[in-house]
């Protein structure tokens, strides 16, 4: 069974962001901190930063960015339902990410034309097209 706050003071940032699901991996938590994607309290910090009640994060993952307060602690990997009680994302976290959400889905490219070698057909409009045969 996992740790709530009572049981335990502080937690390793990199264990937190896996055990709050934000990352996948512990390695990919690690590589977040060490190349400045994490913040603690404004500052960039090790991996191994032990973290307490009320810190807040700023994490940026991919072109997404989460600012949050750390709630409690969880030893453990635990559902993602119980992760979100580790921590409390701030109402202007909220609203900038779902305003960049609705950006990026409005300027969105449509995958209609995928990338790859014309087929035949496509081949013989091109032949016709510059003139030869």
């Amino acid at each position: 069974m996992g740790m709530t706050v009572g049981e335990q003071a502080s937690q390793r940032l990199d264990k937190w962001l896996w055990a709050a699901r934000f990352f996948k991996t512990r390695a990919l938590a690690v590589e977040a901190v060490n190349g400045g994607k994490v913040h603690v309290n404004g500052e960039r910090v090790k991996p191994s930063r032990p973290l307490r009640v009320g810190d807040r994060l700023d994490i940026t993952r991919g072109e997404t960015r989460f600012v949050v307060h750390v709630r409690g602690f969880n030893a453990q990997r635990r559902p993602a339902s119980e992760a979100q009680a580790l921590y409390e994302e701030t109402p202007e976290s909220l609203a900038a990410r779902r305003e960049a959400e609705e950006q990026r889905r409005l300027t969105a490219q449509p995958l209609a034309h995928e990338r790859r070698r014309p087929d035949s057909r496509q081949r013989q409009h091109i032949r016709r097209f510059i003139g030869k045969a």
